[in-house]
Parts: structure tokens; C-alpha cells; sequence
């Protein structure tokens, strides 16, 4: 084997509707590790990116959400096995984001790794947490019981480039939802390589769509979609976060705000996640049925 044989550079793309679309715009930016040194160049997404993950996300949204919490929760721990079979993949590309060593790059990829699991065993559980049967005055039974938001923008942590990047991704298509992800600006090869896992772990195309570029240039649009029912507003700062939530308003969308500590990154992510997240994109549907009919002696059950 010759000594001399030139490198096969990984080519990053966009993950819209199950497949790896360049930038509609031809644009690509480069990516640097913490010292500065090129990683990629990536694809720096367009507002008519954004506008064709909407339309992905909203196709399948039908067919995600109608699935069965029991399959859903089959597929997030698919996501996890596949994940767990690319690991050392991830550890460079993450040790490269964030700066840190490969050990401590291994154990946030771990960690990573169990969120996934974590939101699958919850799939067919969160609706016995939040929904019950309610007691009323009369012969009914009446129920409540959580659904899917829709369609849901997904702003991924700046710093945390994967398992913050898990931690908002995992929750929203746990609970049925489907996502458009902006990835982190600087640090997007972790969010684009995850594309490649989603792709093949039995996710239907379209439950979740990764775009990377400018967070600022890519949210604007999203957040003013009229077809985008909820926006994860983690990933961006102050300005932009106020900027998003008055756009977000014209169509009444559930606005997810960043904590304070999440624009200088450091939020824990590797904190235990709770269930915040799992019910921040979730509707509360009531229902009124009658028991039957009332005789002398009570119901007639």
C-alpha cells in the first residue's frame, strides 16, 4: 500500500427529508477546532433550507405522531444502538468542537448515548404522568390525555455541540413532534454526522431535519413560519431570543426561552434532564364521554 495516497475528506450535507441536500444556496463556511485549525467546511443553510424542512417536517409529522409511543420509543433506542456502534467517530469530532480531551470527549458521547435511551423508555410513559381521568359532577367519563404540538424548531445549544445537542432533539420527537434543527454555528459537524446515525435507525425521513449556517440567518424565517407550531429558542442569545419569541407571536407558537446560563454555555447538560422538555411541546386534548344511562339503583355499569 502506497505511502503517499491522499486523504478522503468527509463531505458534511444538510439532513432534510431523510436525505443529504447541499445548501440550496451553494454557500459553505469553514469550521475550526478550539485552536483555530480547519475541521470542514459546512453547508450554510439558506432561508429556502429552512422553508423545504418545514415542508419535510410537516409530511411527516402525520405518520410520526400516529406511530405508537411503544415504537417510537423502539426507534430513539435504535438511535442509541447505532451511536453506540460509531463512537470513536464521535469522540474526535466532539473532542475537536469543544476542546476537550479524548477521554472527556468519550464520557460526553457516553452520556450522549444514554439521553437517547433515557427519552426512549419515556415514550409510552409521559402520557400516564400528565394525562388522567378527571373527576366530574354527572355520567361521564372525562379524559385527558397529551398530543404532539406539530411542527417544532429546535435552536441547538452553541456550546454543548452533542449532548446538549441530544438533550433538545431526544424530548421533542419522543413525545410524537417532529423537528427542523439549526446546529450549533461553530460547532455543527457533531449535530451533521447524527444525521448519518438518524438515517439509518428506522427514523421515517423528516422527523428530523439538521440544517447548519448562521443561527440567526436560518431562525428568522423559522420562527415566522407560519407552518412551524412551537420554537426551542436554547441556542440563541438575548437579542435574538427576544427577537424570535415577537416573530414567534403572529401565529400563536410555544415558545421554549433559554435559561440565562445557556448563552455562556455553561448549563449542565449532563444534569438529570426531568420531564420539562418532554412537556414543553405537548398539548393537553379533554374529552367527554357519558357512562351510559342512570337507573334507580346508580349506573348501569
Amino acid at each position: 500500500m502506497s505511502d503517499n495516497r491522499l486523504s478522503v475528506f468527509k463531505t458534511y450535507k444538510l439532513y432534510v427529508g431523510g436525505k443529504f441536500p447541499r445548501s440550496e444556496s451553494g454557500r459553505v463556511y469553514e469550521v475550526t477546532d478550539s485552536k483555530g485549525k480547519w475541521l470542514a467546511n459546512a453547508p450554510q443553510s439558506s432561508r429556502k433550507d429552512a422553508r423545504d424542512a418545514v415542508v419535510a417536517a410537516r409530511k411527516a409529522f402525520g405518520g410520526w405522531s400516529g406511530a405508537t409511543a411503544y415504537n417510537r420509543g423502539q426507534i430513539l433506542y435504535r438511535i442509541a444502538e447505532m451511536l453506540e456502534g460509531r463512537k470513536d467517530q464521535f469522540v474526535r469530532e466532539v473532542a475537536d468542537a469543544e476542546g476537550l480531551s479524548k477521554s472527556k470527549a468519550a464520557a460526553v458521547v457516553d452520556a450522549a448515548i444514554d439521553r437517547w435511551v433515557w427519552y426512549a423508555g419515556w415514550t409510552d410513559k409521559i402520557g400516564q404522568v400528565v394525562g388522567g381521568a378527571n373527576p366530574v359532577a354527572g355520567p361521564f367519563f372525562n379524559l385527558s390525555t397529551p398530543e404532539p404540538t406539530g411542527v417544532v424548531t429546535v435552536l441547538a445549544p452553541q456550546k454543548s455541540s452533542f449532548l446538549g445537542l441530544v438533550s433538545v432533539i431526544a424530548p421533542v420527537i419522543a413525545t410524537g413532534n417532529t423537528a427542523v434543527v439549526v446546529a450549533s454555528a461553530h460547532s455543527p459537524l457533531p449535530a451533521l454526522s447524527l444525521g448519518e446515525v438518524l438515517a439509518t435507525s428506522d427514523l421515517p425521513g423528516g422527523v428530523v431535519n439538521i440544517l447548519s449556517g448562521r443561527t440567526a440567518e436560518i431562525a428568522a424565517p423559522l420562527a415566522s413560519h407560519q407552518d412551524v407550531n412551537a420554537i426551542d429558542l436554547t441556542g440563541a442569545d438575548a437579542a435574538l431570543a427576544k427577537e424570535l419569541e415577537i416573530a414567534a407571536a403572529d401565529n400563536l407558537k410555544r415558545v421554549l426561552s433559554p435559561q440565562p446560563v445557556d448563552e455562556g454555555g455553561a448549563f449542565d447538560w449532563s444534569a438529570d434532564p426531568g420531564t420539562h422538555r418532554l412537556t414543553a411541546f405537548l398539548e393537553t386534548k379533554t374529552v367527554w364521554h357519558p357512562t351510559g344511562a342512570l337507573g334507580t339503583s346508580g349506573s348501569s355499569y
